[in-house]
């Protein structure tokens, strides 16, 4: 019997080792990327006092197409980068959220590069 791995409790422990050390302070809050079959969501969360500064999600109702795919993260990049900008964020530290550096994590990355967030 061929024995699979299960693939979403080694992302959590992927998740929980970057977590160790990767943490949000009000001056430089963490930018959490979650991405699901059909969807993918960002934050940007000050840990320290425990709240969410902003977010963009691809189940927004003035989100427009699929949020499955490489455009709707560079979409949902743009606008979190857009909403951190208004509330006076520059600066962020990049959380992958366990998943690989690759695709649609990455897509989200550079958008949010590119429309000002640096990290």
């Amino acid at each position: 019997m061929i024995k699979r791995p299960d693939v979403k409790a080694k992302r959590i422990r992927r998740h929980k080792r970057i977590r160790a050390v990767v943490s949000g302070t009000p001056e430089r809050p963490r930018l959490s990327v979650f991405r699901s079959d059909n969807h993918i969501y960002a934050q940007i969360i000050d840990d320290t006092n425990s709240v969410t500064l902003c977010s963009a999600s691809s189940v927004e109702k003035n989100f427009a197409g699929s949020g499955g795919n490489i455009e709707a993260a560079k979409k949902i990049g743009t606008t979190i980068a857009e909403r951190a900008i208004e509330k006076g964020i520059k600066n962020v530290v990049f959380d992958r959220g366990g998943y690989l550096y690759h695709g649609r994590v990455k897509a989200l990355a550079e958008a949010a590069r590119e429309s000002g967030l640096q990290f």
